[in-house]
C-alpha cells in the first residue's frame, strides 16, 4: 500500500476543516429555527435565541397540536401529497419513456411541446376558469393535475432512460413483452434511482404547496396544513387569534414562523434519509451521457 504523501495529507486536513465550516454554517440556521420554536416571547425579542432555546415554551405547539383543525388538514395535506405524486409520477414517466424513443414519429414535437409550457401559460384566471368548469374545485384533482407534470423532471427521466442500453429492450421484445411489460418489468427496476428522486422531487413540492388549495378549495376542512398555519402566523401577526389571551398572543406572534417552519420540514426531513442514497445517483445518471 502506498503511503499518501505530506502534500495530500496537507489537502485533506485543509479539505476536512472546510467542510466542516461549510457543514456547520449550513446547519446553523435550522439549529436557530428549531430553538426559537421552543424559547419564550421575550427571549426571541431579545435576540437572545443561537443554538439553544431560552426561555423553554410550549405554548404556540400547545395551540396548534390542541386545534382538531390543524390535525384535520395536517391528514388533508398527507393525502393531496401521496395521490397528486403517484399522479405526477405516472404520467411524467409514461411521458418521458415514449419521449425517450428516438425512432418515435413527432417526438421532436412532443419535446417542444413540454418545453413551450416551462416559458409560456395560460395564466391563473384562465387556469381558474378552466378548472371551475370541469367541476375539479373542492377535490384533490384541483391540486393533482394542473401540476401533474414538472418539465424539469420529465426531461431528467428522459435523459435516464436514453442511457439504458436498447439491447435490453429488444431481448424483452423478442421474448415477448409488450410495450407495457417492457417499461415496468425491465426499465423501471433499473430505474430506481431516478424514480426515487422524482417521488422525492414531486413530494417536496405538492407537501410545500398552498396556493392551489387556496384557490381552489372553499371549505376549511379541506385546506392543507401550510394553508392553516399560514391562516395562523396572520392572526398572530395581525393581533387577532380567537381563544387566546393577549400573553398567548404575544408568544404567538414571536415564534408562529418557527414552529411553522419546524412542523412542515419535519415530514420531509424524516423521509428524505431513506431516498439520500439515491438522490445524488438519480439526477447524475438523467444528466451524463456516456
Amino acid at each position: 500500500m502506498v503511503k499518501p504523501s505530506r502534500s495530500y495529507r496537507v489537502f485533506q486536513g485543509v479539505n476536512g476543516v472546510v467542510l466542516s465550516l461549510v457543514v456547520l454554517v449550513t446547519l446553523y440556521p435550522f439549529v436557530n429555527i428549531v430553538a426559537r420554536s421552543f424559547s419564550g416571547e421575550r427571549q426571541i425579542r431579545a435576540g437572545e435565541v443561537t443554538l439553544w432555546p431560552k426561555g423553554f415554551n410550549l405554548t404556540t405547539y400547545k395551540i396548534v397540536f390542541q386545534d382538531s383543525m390543524f390535525w384535520r388538514n395536517y391528514g388533508n395535506t398527507v393525502f393531496y401529497t401521496v395521490v397528486a405524486t403517484a399522479v405526477a409520477m405516472a404520467l411524467t414517466t409514461c411521458y418521458a419513456y415514449v419521449l425517450s424513443k428516438k425512432q418515435l414519429k413527432g417526438r421532436t414535437a412532443l419535446v417542444g411541446i413540454a418545453v413551450f409550457t416551462m416559458f409560456f401559460t395560460g395564466g391563473l384566471i384562465p387556469q381558474y376558469v378552466l378548472i371551475t368548469s370541469l367541476g375539479l374545485k373542492n377535490s384533490v384533482w384541483a391540486i393533482a393535475l394542473p401540476n401533474a407534470i414538472s418539465v424539469f423532471n420529465l426531461l431528467v427521466m428522459k435523459a435516464f432512460f436514453e442511457s439504458l442500453p436498447t439491447e435490453l429492450e429488444e431481448a424483452a421484445q423478442i421474448d415477448g413483452l409488450s410495450t407495457y411489460g417492457i417499461l415496468f418489468r425491465i426499465v423501471l427496476p433499473l430505474s430506481k434511482a431516478v424514480v426515487a428522486t422524482m417521488v422525492l422531487f414531486y413530494s417536496v413540492s405538492f407537501w410545500n404547496s398552498w396556493f392551489s388549495a387556496f384557490l381552489y378549495m372553499d371549505s376549511t376542512d379541506l385546506m392543507p396544513v401550510t394553508v392553516y398555519l399560514r391562516n395562523l402566523i396572520q392572526g398572530a401577526t395581525g393581533g387577532s387569534n380567537a381563544g387566546a389571551g393577549t400573553e398567548q398572543l404575544s408568544q404567538v406572534g414571536a415564534n408562529i414562523q418557527a414552529v411553522t417552519i419546524v412542523l412542515t420540514a419535519l415530514p420531509i426531513l424524516c423521509v428524505y434519509p431513506f431516498v439520500q442514497r439515491y438522490f445524488v445517483s438519480g439526477v447524475m445518471l438523467g444528466a451524463v451521457k456516456g
